[in-house]
């Protein structure tokens, strides 16, 4: 999972590993990527953004998994008041 801050940094959870939060760089991140990838390329890519985050933010985001020819990912969404 890719998260958004509030402040637009970036960081990873990796599921399969718990839910611990490792805050990363654009860099460090398509290294992530690029390394799971190349050992599962169907492997989903979530990406999740504080609600304060501007859309084009995300959207840079999912450019960038895109020109990484990531063929999987999804929009995590959390319904308020739940």
């Amino acid at each position: 999972e890719v998260i958004i801050k509030k402040d637009t940094t970036l960081a990873l959870r990796d599921r399969s590993k718990g839910s611990r939060e490792l805050p990363v760089s654009h860099k460090e991140l398509l290294d992530y990527i690029q390394e799971h990838q190349a050992r599962n390329i169907n492997q989903p890519v979530v990406i999740s953004a504080d609600r304060s985050v501007r859309y084009e933010e995300v959207i840079k985001v999912m450019d960038m998994l895109q020109r990484q020819h990531v063929r999987k990912v999804g929009l995590l969404v959390q319904v308020s008041g739940q």
